[in-house]
């Protein structure tokens, strides 16, 4: 029971740091923040802060590693042959992560952004779906397969980003949907709205 207690303070203390940092990155640059200003900020002393992290880079990193790891763990949950036929399976889970998250991705694949975070990004997707995904369909040489997969990879970061600056209008569903018709079917979306 006190373990469990425990636990959930600690859950509590790091989601509270995160979404400070997260406020705090809309104001300045990560190199400008500081240890103290975060820890005011959440209503912790700075002890505590350094029980979960060594520096507020430390915390940001931990951020995005757990950003990763869910976007692979939802990626690796579906296999590929499901995932040609149909990669909405994958981005019906990946959009609500986006909008759970909506904050912290905006500032992380925004124009101010972290260029690593987004090419780790760009790579596992490339990785874990699409290079699979393109071997089962093509047969084209290896160089076509990387630019073609440079461009969709690419292109849903793009969409991901379009729809975070646009308020998030549409659905979590609406951008699956919409996202696995410019996969499969390109600019013919646009000609032939469905």
């Amino acid at each position: 029971m006190k373990e469990e207690i425990l636990d959930r303070r600690v859950r509590k203390t790091r989601r509270q740091l995160k979404e400070c940092l997260t406020r705090l990155l809309k104001e300045k640059k990560i190199h400008d923040i500081t240890v103290r200003e975060l820890a005011e900020m959440a209503d912790i002393n700075r002890g505590t802060f350094y029980l979960h992290y060594k520096d507020v880079f430390d915390l940001m990193d931990q951020i995005k590693n757990e950003l990763i790891e869910e976007v692979e763990s939802v990626l690796t949950h579906h296999p590929v042959p499901e995932l040609v036929a149909r990669p909405s399976l994958a981005l019906s889970e990946l959009f609500p992560l986006v909008q759970e998250n909506a904050e912290i991705v905006s500032i992380l694949i925004g124009e101010n952004g972290d260029l690593n975070f987004v090419n780790r990004l760009k790579r596992i997707v490339s990785d874990k779906c699409l290079k699979g995904w393109l071997d089962l369909k093509c047969s084209s040489d290896p160089d076509t397969l990387a630019a073609f997969s440079a461009f969709i990879v690419s292109g849903c970061v793009g969409t991901v980003q379009y729809w975070i600056e646009s308020g998030m209008k549409e659905s979590t569903e609406q951008m699956a949907i919409l996202t696995e018709d410019f996969i499969l079917k390109g600019i013919r979306v646009l000609e032939n709205p469905a």
